[in-house]
């Protein structure tokens, strides 16, 4: 099947370029880009006055299954991703099982092939089970196809444990991705320490309990060589540790969410458990750091760190009610509405953010728009104005930090391997 978009404004930062071009999809692959092309093809979109970008790869996505069917599945959030113009999810292990064997890495691939709309990858465990007493088998989970390893929402506390799965991890040239928290100075905590807190009579997580172990994983990483990648990114201290390293050469890279720089702890004052996250909301002056290492590209990546859960799951008491909101719908618009309608950074950076650089730090071949590459990608009506709407999201669950909010930027058309996944 042909795909032929015309007249689109293409940013593609791989190749430095930022033109109004069509571009002609023919099976899987990119044929051509380029102005005016005269082929006749099957499908024709009219891309004028929109962008066309690489797919959105979104590399830190909850799916819920196997085991929390409940709140999401593989075919609901692929659908869900599709719309938010993601091509490319990776997959976090805290499923039910986890994915600390090859056996159940095949059990989700399977799942993954029934019912995926779009590119799944997986991240297989650090530690088995996820309870950072042992390491899970690195080169078991390698063969059986994951990319990337991490204890997503558990930190390893044990420093010679987490030194040892680094250097087992480098030895197979697998990704680190770390969940950064030290429990003891979480100390239980439902919200940011500070004023708010105090204010609304909430346990308060320090920022400490952040970017201590934040530092910590850095050292481990820097005595490794290993290559590791901070997940979640919240605080202002967090971001000055991790330029630090990157100043001394270190292999790190980083992310944060949409969240962290479109909405802080003020945002919790109505005690709406869909502002509940962790790492939680943090200050103004938060807030203003991470959208400065966005800028001075200190963070590598945004992702939407999706964490579906149920209504009588959030529907609750703050202090009783589960941490995480979804986000595979709203990152994009979430991103231009904040990053870019506001000034803060071009569409070429933004782009950058959450194509070309999660590929780059998973090692993908992927997230350009470069002749004879797989054909992920998509089409954007840059101005289009819409609000989040409960009854409109296409997520099992419905737990959005950005209900009701009004968004600049929506997706028309997601193309994933060639096939149109997604048509508004």
């Amino acid at each position: 099947m042909s795909i032929l978009i015309k007249n689109g404004r293409v940013i593609d930062p791989a190749n430095k370029i930022d033109d109004i071009l069509d571009i002609l999809i023919e099976g899987n692959k990119i044929a051509q880009v380029a102005k005016n092309i005269k082929i006749a093809a099957k499908n024709v979109i009219d891309a004028q006055n929109k962008i066309i970008a690489p797919g959105i790869i979104d590399m830190h996505v909850h799916l819920r299954e196997p085991g929390r069917e409940d709140n999401e599945t593989v075919a609901t959030a692929t659908a869900a991703a599709a719309s938010g113009g993601v091509t490319t999810v990776l997959a976090m292990p805290n499923t039910n099982p986890a994915m600390d064997t090859a056996q159940n890495v095949e059990l989700l691939k399977g799942i993954i092939k029934q019912s995926a709309k779009i590119n799944v990858l997986i991240c297989g465990t650090i530690t088995k089970n996820r309870f950072g007493q042992e390491l899970s088998d690195f080169g078991a989970l390698k063969k059986s196809g994951v990319i990337a390893l991490s204890d997503d929402g558990a930190s390893v506390d044990n420093d010679v444990l987490m030194l040892e799965a680094l250097e087992k991890a480098q030895s197979l040239n697998l990704l680190t991705i770390c969940h950064a928290e030290d429990k003891v100075l979480a100390a239980k905590g439902v919200m940011n320490l500070g004023f708010n807190s105090t204010r609304l009579g909430l346990r308060g997580i320090s920022n400490a309990s952040e970017f201590e172990r934040v530092a910590r994983d850095i050292t481990l990483a820097g005595k490794t060589k290993a290559a590791l990648h901070i997940a979640h990114v919240s605080c202002r201290q967090s971001v000055l540790a991790i330029a630090q390293a990157k100043q001394q050469g270190w292999r790190v890279t980083c992310e944060t969410a949409p969240h962290y720089f479109a909405l802080s702890d003020d945002n919790l004052l109505g005690y709406d458990t869909n502002m509940k996250m962790n790492p939680p909301l943090r200050s103004k002056i938060d807030v203003a750091a991470i959208k400065q290492g966005l800028k001075d590209g200190v963070i590598d990546v945004i992702a939407s760190d999706h964490a579906p859960h149920t209504e009588h799951e959030k529907d609750i008491e703050f202090e009783r009610a589960q941490f995480g909101v979804i986000g595979l719908e709203t990152e994009l618009a979430v991103s231009i509405t904040e990053l870019i309608a506001s000034g803060l950074l071009s569409w070429k950076r933004v782009i950058e953010l959450l194509s070309l650089n999660p590929a780059r730090v998973l090692g993908l071949d992927k997230g350009s728009l470069s002749v004879g590459k797989i054909a992920d990608l998509i089409v954007i009506s840059p101005e289009d104005q819409w609000r989040v709407e409960k009854n409109k999201i296409i997520s099992k669950s419905k737990n959005c930090a950005f209900l009701g909010k009004n968004l600049v930027g929506r997706v028309d058309y997601t193309i994933c391997d060639g096939k149109i996944v997604y048509q508004k």
